[in-house]
């Protein structure tokens, strides 16, 4: 995860003039929520390359492209944090494309979570304040949008399941380093099937309420 060059600029100035901790992770957030936006092009959830993003000026993308934008801007100032790869594995209570249950083959989700005394790890979720903008079809300005951004800096809704927070790293047995290990993910004598179409990887995930 890169915080120098532009990642640390950009913090910088999205902290100017902010010491305390909690205020300078929320002006992080409050940006990375107002200047993001969710690119439904994008394959799976993205690749978190987040020099690029900013050095390009497109910061669209997905939840790994925005959750890492979050952890990279807080680590470039100071302030610890991390993704926790995982899957949503219920419904919203608050919107429909928050949730997934029964077949959650593709409901792969990345959060956030950064280090507050004294609480501290602390969930943030900006990735889904913009979901919530492009598929709920809403303004970000719109009331339950702005009461899902005020939720989503210090709460995840409980319907999902967190797997890892481990990024760039090499599975024994791998021939090369995953961004992330968030889908299945195989090496056969043919290749590595695409772990981004389950229909041809064969693989099925789903959950059921007990």
């Amino acid at each position: 995860m890169p915080t120098g060059g532009i990642v640390r600029r950009t913090a910088e100035q999205i902290v100017a003039g902010k010491q305390e901790p909690r205020e300078r992770a929320r002006a992080i957030y409050d940006w990375v929520v107002d200047n993001t936006f969710r690119d439904p092009a994008t394959r799976g959830c993205g690749l978190g390359n987040i020099a690029n993003m900013l050095e390009t000026g497109y910061l669209g993308g997905k939840c790994a492209d925005i959750t890492s934008l979050m952890v990279g801007l807080c680590r470039a100032v100071g302030i610890p944090a991390r993704e926790i790869y995982g899957v949503r594995v219920a419904d919203s209570r608050h919107f429909k494309s928050l949730g997934r249950s029964g077949d959650i083959t593709k409901a792969q989700h990345c959060r956030a979570e950064v280090y507050l005394e004294p609480q501290g790890w602390m969930p943030v979720d900006p990735a889904d304040v913009r979901k919530v903008v492009l598929e709920e079809k809403l303004p970000v300005d719109a009331e339950p949008v702005q009461a899902l951004r005020q939720r989503l800096f210090g709460n995840w809704e409980m319907n999902w399941v967190g797997f890892n927070s481990a990024r760039d790293f090499t599975p024994a047995g791998a021939p090369h380093p995953l961004e992330f290990l968030m889908y299945p993910f195989a090496v056969t004598p043919a290749g590595e099937p695409d772990w981004l179409d389950p229909d041809s990887f064969r693989y099925r995930i789903s959950t059921r309420e007990i």
